[in-house]
């Protein structure tokens, strides 16, 4: 079988990816249509309209095993990209950038949602009441639990992945960089890169599957940790050795067929058992060994595109990059809300999903454009202060964001 050429095997001159900053922007614009699709999907989620369409399973189902998994991998990259930049400072920048506005998400964004969620079962409150003296408890409150990180989950699970890492680096930079390298360099043989992630993966998600409770928390999500942690460390080693990029040009036609293959299987089940239905013990642990599958081979057949398709620089680069961190904070409270105001009005489906799609858009977009020019307001939505004018080699370092 021919090999793609060379030129696509070696990454670029230059320590910026921009293929790695388009592949960010596109996996968080797919995320905020999967969150504004969940509300017409036959699933449970934080709130539902007046539809519920059983053809979005199919598509649904082949996003959810690998969307969210990308996402730490490229959050991975970015790490490595900024700790070699500055490696003493690596752990307060990550902490201002992250826990920052995960602090004010949850003081200021996620009232507005579980405001919705308690409302939907009857609360008798107004906003004001609810987050003064409701929103700050913990334990069962009208059939929700509190506290909660709703979608900001994810800049947590990823604060505290960098954080650690960074106390490791801290303590033992030298060893462990000499780990991840030894790693790398075995990998980067043969197809290994395909194989061996996907063993050492499925083994850890299906050893947890039927101990550990599938179920989102910082401290209790230990299946999502065993693959969350793993791929994000895949991503941090990538951008500190290039020989892995030959072997994802060798890997990425397999590992795109696996992928297909595996989605296919979980396709199935979805639509074998659909809804609250929980299949057999044995048909649950094939259905998570194929989305551990998928996802793996996603990420390696995502990275090929990156390198060797999107690795190119354009004016909207930059500001899009910028953009997505605001945009993931503010844009599922933004359709929770704009759903539960729609509700009433009884509209159709096609008018329901505009109305979300460009209300969470608009308010996406202002968050950002707004946000971006007041001083103190940009840590709290994920931007760097304002400071004077850029200069080249502060470029080479990853967009601010979430990664």
């Amino acid at each position: 079988m021919q090999h793609d050429p060379t030129p696509a095997a070696t990454p670029r001159s230059g320590p910026r990816h921009y293929g790695m900053d388009w592949l960010r922007i596109a996996a968080f614009g797919l995320l905020i249509l999967y969150h504004i699709a969940m509300a017409f999907s036959p699933w449970d989620w934080v709130i539902k309209t007046g539809h519920a369409f059983q053809w979005l399973i199919p598509p649904m189902a082949l996003l959810t095993p690998w969307r969210l998994p990308l996402l730490f991998a490229v959050s991975g990259y970015a790490s490595r990209k900024l700790y070699d930049r500055n490696p003493g400072d690596f752990a307060r920048s990550r902490a201002l950038r992250l826990l920052v506005p995960l602090a004010f998400g949850m003081v200021a964004l996620v009232p507005l949602e579980m405001w919705v969620r308690v409302l939907e079962n009857g609360y008798p409150h107004g906003y004001l009441h609810f987050w003064a003296l409701d929103y700050w408890r913990s334990g069962d409150f009208w059939g929700r639990e509190f506290p909660s990180w709703e979608h900001l989950w994810f800049v947590a699970y990823l604060a505290a992945y960098t954080l650690l890492l960074a106390g490791v680096l801290a303590w033992r930079g030298a060893r462990v960089l000499r780990a991840m390298a030894a790693a790398a360099q075995w990998l980067a043989g043969g197809h290994r890169l395909l194989w061996a992630p996907v063993i050492l993966l499925t083994g850890a998600r299906l050893a947890l599957l039927f101990v550990a409770p599938e179920r989102q928390g910082l401290l209790r999500d230990w299946g999502g940790h065993a693959q969350y942690v793993p791929i994000f460390l895949f991503g941090f080693a990538l951008a500190g050795s290039p020989q892995l990029w030959p072997a994802i040009v060798r890997c990425w036609k397999p590992a795109l067929a696996l992928a297909a293959l595996a989605g296919a299987l979980i396709v199935a089940v979805e639509v074998a058992f659909p809804g609250a239905q929980v299949p057999p013990h044995d048909v649950m642990a094939l259905d998570r060994a194929a989305r551990t599958a998928m996802a793996w081979g996603m990420i390696l057949a995502l990275f090929h595109i990156a390198e060797t398709r999107w690795n190119r620089d354009h004016p909207l680069r930059k500001p899009l990059a910028e953009a997505v961190f605001p945009f993931y904070i503010v844009h599922h409270p933004a359709i929770v809300l704009i759903a539960w105001y729609s509700l009433p009005l009884g509209l159709s489906a096609p008018a329901e999903f505009a109305l979300l799609l460009g209300g969470t858009a608009s308010v996406c977009a202002a968050t950002y454009l707004i946000g971006r020019r007041i001083s103190w307001l940009r840590p709290l939505i994920g931007l760097n202060r304002l400071a004077k004018p850029e200069s080249s080699a502060r470029e080479s370092a990853p967009a601010s964001g979430v990664v």
